[in-house]
């Protein structure tokens, strides 16, 4: 009996799903532990304005430009990147899931909800990136939208999603779209 090797098609796509996640982990780990530095002003008066302040300052963090940031628009560059990178990451682990033979807990029909819910997340944080440095924008309007998909998506399973993933991912990314609605406040005033 010959052994044949996967497809190459299928190796680049289990490659890119890998390095997703691990840019995932990397980038958005709300239990990491808060910089040895202090926070800057600039991340301060961002955080404060979040539901969970520990989660806000990781996530920023995570990004090594971070501490370098003495500006709004440039935090907005980075929190809508971060957004972007999880929401994509999200809907890739859902895909996993639809396929996955241990997520038949999961009502296949409200998955793939989320699945488009979360694209469509994609699409609007990629526009908020496109609109930051032109004058006409409302930041916090993208932001917010894509936070609705998120709520969308939880509420399609009765508000409590049966997998604790699913509701881990939408958790993240409500955080990372307050975080982005929260620099964009901050955008309005500079």
């Amino acid at each position: 009996m010959a052994y044949s090797l996967p497809s190459r098609r299928l190796c680049n796509f289990f490659l890119l799903l890998s390095f997703c996640c691990c840019l995932f982990t990397l980038l958005i780990n709300p239990t990491s532990s808060h910089p040895t530095q202090p926070t800057s002003e600039l991340v301060e008066s961002v955080c404060k304005n979040t539901t969970i302040y520990a989660f806000c300052v990781d996530a920023l963090y995570s990004n090594p430009r971070t501490p370098t940031i003495h500006d709004p628009y440039n935090l907005a560059y980075i929190s809508f990147t971060l957004a972007i990178v999880n929401a994509t990451d999200a809907r890739l682990n859902m895909q996993i899931l639809l396929k996955s033979s241990s997520s038949r807990s999961l009502n296949p029909k409200l998955l793939r909800r989320c699945v488009q819910l979360y694209g469509e997340a994609e699409v609007t944080l990629g526009q908020a990136l496109n609109d930051i440095n032109s004058d006409d924008y409302n930041l916090a309007s993208y932001a917010a939208d894509s936070a609705r998909n998120a709520r969308d998506c939880q509420a399609a399973f009765g508000g409590r999603a049966t997998d604790s993933r699913l509701s881990r991912m939408n958790r993240d990314f409500l955080g990372l779209a307050e975080i982005c609605i929260a620099v964009s406040n901050l955008c309005y005033t500079a």
